[in-house]
């Protein structure tokens, strides 16, 4: 009996996860993704993939426990593996598509703000990230670094058949036996560091409750209150900056919709 794993939603830090159960929002962590692989207690693993990406380094996180777990590693991308979560889709022993599901791959991205020197230093800690990510496809396809960096440039979408014909995964899912390999889209629904942060700072002693903590943990009326005090200070605060990012208050303002 194999034990399974989702990895549902944005890919996020595990001080972060509270946070996305608190809103009700699908989001993996690698906490999380390690609490499953405790209750595995050795059996092999079955990870079922639906992720527009998130954090690079989390991700990272996640991919090396699983390459490092000693039992079996089947990683099954059932919706998409775009960005982050492209990379952890690779930690398999054996990966496998569903016939109606996509890969993307893409360089890594970040915000910076300064001067021209540091604005290049941005550029190039990119550039290592994005080697880093070329890596985990590179070991799992042996596709030529090169090759994979302008993949990587030109956001290349990857259907079941486009993956299999480069090694990137092993089989698609209900198709014949006899086909097998010889061998932000991006994360829209991540929640605003701004956001984040202001959610953590209203609730005192840094409690970061979790699963049924959640419960009764604040109502409804007590929640819209803290987020609309938390947007008129963000909102303010946006209004003081130089160049404001347009993006995440509109992310914020999403969010308030939703509740």
């Amino acid at each position: 009996m194999k034990h399974r794993i989702n990895v549902k939603g944005a890919i996020i830090p595990s001080s972060d996860q509270w946070i996305y159960d608190l809103f009700e929002m699908e989001a993996t962590s690698p906490q999380r993704v390690f609490d499953e692989i405790a209750k595995a207690e050795g059996k092999d693993l079955e990870v079922w993939i639906n992720s527009g990406g998130g954090s690079v380094h989390h991700a990272s996180e996640i991919y090396t426990e699983l390459k490092s777990y000693p039992g079996n590693v089947e990683t099954r991308i059932v919706g998409l593996a775009a960005s982050a979560a492209s990379v952890l889709a690779m930690a398999g022993n054996r990966v496998l598509m569903a016939p109606t599901s996509e890969i993307m791959i893409h360089n890594a991205s970040t915000a910076q703000w300064g001067d021209y020197r540091e604005m290049d230093k941005a550029s190039e800690s990119l550039k290592v990230t994005n080697k880093t990510i070329a890596n985990a496809y590179r070991i799992k396809s042996g596709m030529e670094e090169d090759e994979l960096l302008k993949l990587m440039d030109e956001e290349t979408w990857l259907s079941p058949q486009d993956a299999l014909a480069r090694n990137l995964i092993d089989e698609i899912m209900f198709e014949d036996a006899g086909i097998k390999a010889i061998a932000s889209t991006g994360p829209t629904n991540l929640i605003p560091d701004p956001v984040i942060s202001g959610i953590r700072n209203k609730f005192k002693n840094g409690l970061s409750p979790t699963g049924d903590q959640l419960k009764g943990f604040v109502n409804r009326d007590e929640l819209v209150e803290i987020l609309a005090e938390l947007k008129n200070e963000i909102l303010n605060q946006k209004s003081k900056e130089p160049e404001p990012d347009p993006v995440p208050v509109q992310n914020m303002a999403m969010l308030f919709l939703k509740l």
